[in-house]
């Protein structure tokens, strides 16, 4: 048993590594804490070979080519990171991405009563917020945001919209998020921003980034 599969810093539970075919290890973890921590300590120092890094949930992919980084290479890298104690997690990058919204959800007013807030005392809580890209994931270009200034753990929906405009910013859970494009959902719906989150023709299809920080601007 490696020492990774044994134990971590400060009584963790340990990863657990999971082949995915040739190409690809999947990390599992005990938290999105742990995610992120793991996700930061792996970016500044990919090997050669590592092809991408996938964050998750609860989960970190780590994608190689085999012909430059087996994958029992990948594993011994990722225990290396796993058993350092973990820095406080940076963001990729240095400049937020700002996002301009409109205040305007349907349930903006209905969610700060459930959370015992004025309208305008949860809006200013979302704006003050400096949120972090966790993952990525629902649909192209949806990053799942989460920030230590959001204390909320927001209820969805006991009955989904079947449709929700491309553009809506909701909250769920711990998470902040943009619907890139028109779908069914059932996340508390709060305002509305003409940012592209998705645009498959540029070099960067997407806005958000994991790891990268966003910071919402309200406008008229």
């Amino acid at each position: 048993m490696s020492p990774a599969d044994a134990a971590t810093p400060g009584g963790a539970k340990a990863p657990r590594f999971l082949p995915m075919g040739d190409r690809a290890l999947l990390i599992e973890l005990d938290s999105l804490d742990a995610v992120l921590a793991l996700h930061s300590a792996l970016q500044p120092g990919r090997p050669g070979g590592v092809i991408d890094l996938v964050p998750a949930a609860r989960t970190v992919l780590v994608t190689v080519d085999p012909a430059q980084l087996s994958l029992s290479e990948a594993r011994r890298w990722v225990e290396g990171a796993a058993a350092a104690p973990f820095a406080d997690v940076a963001a990729v990058g240095t400049n937020p991405v700002v996002i301009p919204m409109r205040y305007d959800g349907p349930d903006l007013a209905s969610l700060a009563a459930a959370l015992e807030l004025r309208p305008a005392e949860l809006v200013e809580r979302h704006l003050a917020a400096t949120w972090r890209v966790a993952f990525s994931g629902f649909a192209p270009g949806f990053g799942y945001l989460v920030s230590a200034d959001w204390t909320f753990d927001v209820p969805r929906l006991a009955s989904p919209r079947t449709r929700v405009p491309a553009g809506s910013v909701g909250l769920a859970g711990e998470f902040s998020g943009v619907y890139p494009r028109s779908s069914p959902g059932g996340w508390q719906l709060i305002g509305t921003t003409e940012a592209v989150l998705w645009n498959p023709e540029a070099a960067s299809p997407a806005l958000l980034i994991p790891g990268g920080t966003v910071r919402f601007e309200a406008v008229p």
